[in-house]
């Protein structure tokens, strides 16, 4: 099994915060994907072709550590994203040339 981790952290001033949850906001998803999609061309120099699958575990607050981990194993390139020990996210994706 091949496996690779990119550690990200999203800033209080990211410009999709203000309407996620006004006075307490919330990672979104979207977002969080976005740091899966920039591993993968870290890793293999692909882009994100598809989310196959994708379960929210738990919320990621703006300026907390984090850390997506890419790992593939049969053909399936799986993501998890983590905060220390805590899931976050997980899922199922597909890649392709840049």
């Amino acid at each position: 099994m091949s496996t690779f981790a990119l550690p990200f952290r999203v800033p209080i001033e990211h410009p999709s915060l203000p309407g996620h949850f006004p006075g307490a906001p919330l990672v979104p998803g979207v977002v969080m994907l976005e740091a899966v999609a920039s591993a993968l061309r870290a890793w293999r120099g692909e882009r994100l072709a598809r989310i196959a699958e994708a379960k929210f575990a738990a919320p990621l607050l703006p300026g907390e550590d984090a850390e997506v981990r890419l790992s593939e194993s049969a053909g399936r390139l799986r993501f998890e994203i983590r905060r220390g020990d805590e899931l976050l996210a997980r899922g199922v994706i597909e890649g392709a040339a840049a």
